[in-house]
């Protein structure tokens, strides 16, 4: 008889479902991508109850909840509320106002999470009243999600994030079937917190806006004196960098241990010279420099830890999560710096990924029970999510009074090939919907990243948002040494690599360019729409093992243009969750510039739906909040 496993992250941000049978993976989603509220943080019922309904769909018969062995919470609650106490007393009185903010929450919701689980668990199933709760700790749900399903049977496991309960980043060892926790960094010292005070400082939202600055980072001068000032002041000032990567950050300068933000304003602005930009405000020059300091230390701060821990654990394989994890310029350093010979990163690195290394943590440190590694990795491509039959979207589209053709696998790529190597913008829904931020060419939007024009076109027309924003290409795992310098194996988008030379276009100095337009709008290489600034691109690498239909049509593109390469963003809007179901990826295609919509077997053509209002497609404001 099988056995079942439920994790669960819930109550801080991002909260999201993961279900195990017999101990390996076969669903996992955020609540966000069937409540539509991005980074929900509330409890995931929607996505528990998707779970369950997706194991009876696959077994005929599943477990319901009743048939859950045990459900495992992300972290320890209790432990939680002692860091808050006693961050309070320490600071007191300067921590009162933060206190009165988070004590009732506390109170009344986390101090009493067994309660709360018990009470949302029972609006699922009420014969589920008696399941037994399981509660690791963060961090070793961080390192669980990251080891356990790596191909590795040995590994160092980093995890590096804001906060756990106590600990800011952890270095683990992993054998076999046993985690071992060998050395923690503890708060207030925390490099996440430091990135997320940057990218609060630069004007975007912390614990959702880290990778547009990442993003923005390239834009700054590696040249200039100014960025060589910032850094020295992060270094001397802000954050003591030790051999082994730890930071011990300089509390006078932050806010989040008795205050309500991130940073003291008026001292960063006094050390800086430059004050906190406003939200949606021009980006000049002197933020982007301030971003590419903050990624150059945060670069280097990792690479410390990383060789910290190969050395500590003897392993010179690596694993990833947390949510700093998912800057995949950091883990791009990591791995072409020689740190470790192979490295191996959650998809799900941040705390939705927490579920996962939850129900993990209970099924080989609580349960005892053994360990196979999987090639390539345990997560199936991270296509864990919900599916739709080719019937149920057809029914949807009927439904929809949508216009539509039905066309055959090796038909329908090729028109679609034709379609993109035209100039057309594709949204692509297929399969099982992606786990992680990352779209993987299943809920993707789709676009030739040959052409010139095409960023600008996808920020400003679909995905409406900033329009320095980089895009990532997927490649066949195949070509992937044709267009980047190392071609290494990146599945899920969580690496960096550089475009080849010989695909560079030579270009003037960074700085004979300060207006950002006037960047963004030099193609510097032939796939201009994937190729950053500084050359750099997030590669996802498809293999037609995994994701057979992706790269199929990769092969129609590469066989029409000779290019095996396109655009890949995720198929949501702006401050949307990814699409989740058939009624999510028509109502996107309808409120954007979207030309075309691939939905299983069924082809749309915006030029040939019926009209809709603005209250049908839900209004078509996308500004800034």
């Amino acid at each position: 008889m099988s056995r079942y496993i439920l994790g669960i992250s819930a109550f801080y941000h991002d909260s999201a479902a993961a279900l195990l049978k017999d101990g390996k993976v076969v669903f996992a989603a955020q609540e966000e991508r069937f409540n539509r509220v991005k980074n929900f943080p509330g409890f995931p019922a929607r996505a528990v109850r998707a779970a369950l309904d997706w194991a009876e769909k696959r077994e005929g018969k599943g477990p319901g909840l009743a048939g859950v062995e045990a459900v495992a919470f992300y972290d320890k609650p209790l432990l939680k509320f002692e860091r808050l106490i006693e961050t309070y007393y320490a600071y007191a009185p300067r921590g009162f106002a933060q206190f009165l903010s988070a004590a009732p929450v506390w109170v009344g919701e986390k101090m009493l999470l067994k309660r709360t689980l018990r009470k949302e668990l029972a609006k699922i199933d009420p014969s589920a009243a008696g399941i037994k709760l399981l509660f690791p700790e963060h961090h070793l749900s961080h390192a669980a999600s990251a080891f356990y399903p790596s191909p590795f049977g040995e590994a160092a496991v980093l995890t590096v994030d804001g906060v756990g309960e106590w600990a800011t980043a952890s270095i683990c060892a992993g054998r076999g079937k046993d985690l071992t926790i060998l050395k923690e960094l503890r708060f207030p010292h925390s490099l996440g917190l430091l990135y997320s005070a940057f990218t609060a400082y630069t004007g975007f939202k912390v614990n959702s806006g880290e990778y547009k600055l990442m993003g923005l980072a390239p834009y700054g001068d590696p040249a200039s004196s100014r960025t060589a000032a910032f850094i020295r002041k992060i270094k001397d000032v802000l954050a003591d960098l030790k051999d082994d990567g730890s930071v011990r950050l300089d509390q006078d300068y932050f806010d989040y241990t008795t205050g309500l933000k991130m940073t003291k304003d008026d001292r960063w602005e006094a050390l800086f010279g430059l004050p906190p930009r406003r939200p949606g405000s021009a980006l000049k020059q002197e933020y982007c420099d301030m971003a590419l300091a903050a990624q150059e230390f945060t670069g280097e701060a990792l690479c410390r830890i990383a060789a910290h821990a190969v050395a500590l654990t003897g392993s010179r394989d690596l694993c990833l999560a947390g949510g700093v994890a998912l800057n995949c310029v950091a883990n791009g350093r990591i791995l072409k710096a020689g740190i470790c010979d192979r490295i191996w990163i959650q998809p799900a690195a941040g705390d939705a990924g927490g579920a996962l290394g939850a129900a993990l943590a209970a099924w080989h440190i609580y349960s005892g029970e053994p360990r196979v590694p999987e090639v390539p990795d345990g997560m199936g491509g991270a296509l864990l999510g919900p599916d739709y039959t080719g019937e149920e979207a057809e029914t949807f589209a009927r439904s929809a009074g949508a216009v539509y053709e039905k066309l055959g696998y090796g038909e329908l790529c090729a028109r679609t090939a034709k379609l993109l190597a035209s100039g057309a913008v594709v949204g692509w829904f297929q399969g099982r919907m992606e786990w992680g931020p990352r779209a993987l060419g299943n809920r993707s939007i789709l676009a030739d990243a040959r052409d010139p024009e095409m960023r600008k076109k996808l920020n400003l027309k679909i995905k409406h948002r900033e329009g320095f924003r980089p895009f990532a290409p997927s490649v066949r795992e195949e070509d992937a040494g044709e267009f980047f310098e190392d071609g290494f194996a990146s599945p899920y988008m969580l690496l960096i690599d550089h475009v080849s030379r010989p695909r560079r276009i030579p270009g003037p100095a960074h700085g004979a360019a300060p207006d950002l337009e006037e960047k963004l709008s030099r193609p510097n290489s032939d796939i201009p729409a994937v190729t950053h600034l500084d050359h750099s691109s997030r590669v996802q690498t498809v293999s037609g093992r995994t994701n057979p239909r992706y790269h199929a049509l990769l092969t129609a593109f590469k066989e029409l243009t000779g290019c095996g390469l396109l655009v890949n963003t995720s198929f949501n809007v702006r401050e949307e969750p990814i699409v989740c179901s058939p009624a999510d990826a028509y109502a996107c295609f309808m409120r954007t510039d979207l030309d075309h919509l691939v939905m299983g077997d069924l082809l749309f053509d915006k030029a040939r739906q019926p009209r809709r209002t603005a209250a049908e497609d839900g209004g078509g404001d996308y500004a800034d909040d």
